[in-house]
């Protein structure tokens, strides 16, 4: 598999197409469900959901975890990982099924649900700390002593490979699609798509307000620190984004968007009320540029948006 300049993996759609097959079984191909903006209260027109919360572990970073898993060499002391929730569920969920040891570094901050997730996927795990930051210090300390292999929640060319099939997905499920929102935290879900739809899709970034990881590093050239303050503070708050992540996006996102936490909250309620679909904070954030109106379709433009995680305790939702 080609290389690229920093001596990691190249991402690119061909690289994403040749891992593909080889993490097929392990995936669950999740459905594009077709709506209308109208449907949400917007000016008609169509829309595309591709509902990645249906995906084994309840989120897309199951591709990742798999990709990292099976394309590197695991030593005998298992997997390590750091994560707000779904990175250290999907590295849990794949270590079972590949029976790999796997221990997984959480921050206080993680939900019941993903803390649960983990545990019944049985593998052993540190909640400490208050923020992701605090979590991957702690969880590449333990692979320092122990030789376990450290799983990157994004910044690693394997994590963004296995996001990428998702794009590889889209482009099938969805020909007609013109553009595509996904949330943004430290990019590898972003990055992986980006490089799958490269040329034939435009590829839109929405974070939160309180956690501009991919905004800052955009105005700042490199990565750089952000505040880390949102209700996807969980999964979309991890303080910086990636370097491998920066490289892939730096001048092929042609936008991203700020959402606020009301935004987000209007984005669950009105989701389920519309759809019943369920989707926690962080995998609803890209529907929430949308019916804020912080993102305006074309008239003849056809919007594809990646719901991405839904491990949550809520049921429903209120405005």
């Amino acid at each position: 598999m080609p290389s690229d300049v920093t001596g990691g993996l190249a991402v690119t759609r061909e690289a994403i197409a040749s891992v593909a097959p080889l993490l097929r079984p392990h995936l669950r191909r999740t459905p594009v469900a077709p709506a209308d903006l109208a449907d949400f209260g917007l000016p008609p027109g169509p829309l595309l959901l591709k509902l990645e919360q249906l995906q084994h572990s309840g989120s897309f970073k199951a591709r990742g975890a798999f990709a990292n898993l099976l394309l590197r060499e695991v030593p005998a002391a298992g997997v390590v990982a750091a994560s707000g929730g779904n990175h250290g569920a999907a590295v849990a969920y794949a270590a079972r099924a590949l029976g790999v040891p796997a221990r997984i570094f959480v921050p206080t901050v993680s939900s019941p649900a993903k803390i649960s997730r983990i545990r019944g996927y049985g593998a052993e795990l540190e909640v400490g700390g208050d923020t992701y930051h605090e979590a991957l210090a702690a969880s590449q300390a333990w692979a320092a002593g122990s030789g376990a292999l450290e799983v990157p929640a994004f910044d690693q060319p394997e994590t963004m490979l296995g996001a990428g099939t998702l794009g590889l997905e889209l482009l099938e499920q969805a020909p007609a699609a013109t553009t595509v929102l996904a949330s943004v935290g430290g990019g590898g879900l972003l990055g992986g798509i980006t490089a799958a739809v490269a040329g034939r899709m435009t590829v839109i970034g929405v974070e939160p307000d309180g956690a501009p990881t991919l905004t800052r590093a955009l105005a700042a050239g490199a990565p750089a620190d952000a505040e880390t303050g949102s209700i996807a503070v969980d999964s979309l708050a991890p303080r910086r984004i990636g370097e491998h992540t920066f490289a892939v996006l730096a001048g092929q996102v042609r936008d991203v968007i700020l959402v606020s936490d009301d935004d987000i909250r209007h984005a669950l309620a009105a989701l389920w009320e519309t759809m019943r679909v369920v989707s926690e904070p962080g995998g609803c954030a890209a529907l929430a540029a949308l019916l804020s109106g912080r993102y305006r379709p074309a008239p003849d433009e056809t919007v594809a948006v990646v719901i991405s995680g839904a491990n949550t305790t809520a049921v429903g939702f209120r405005h």
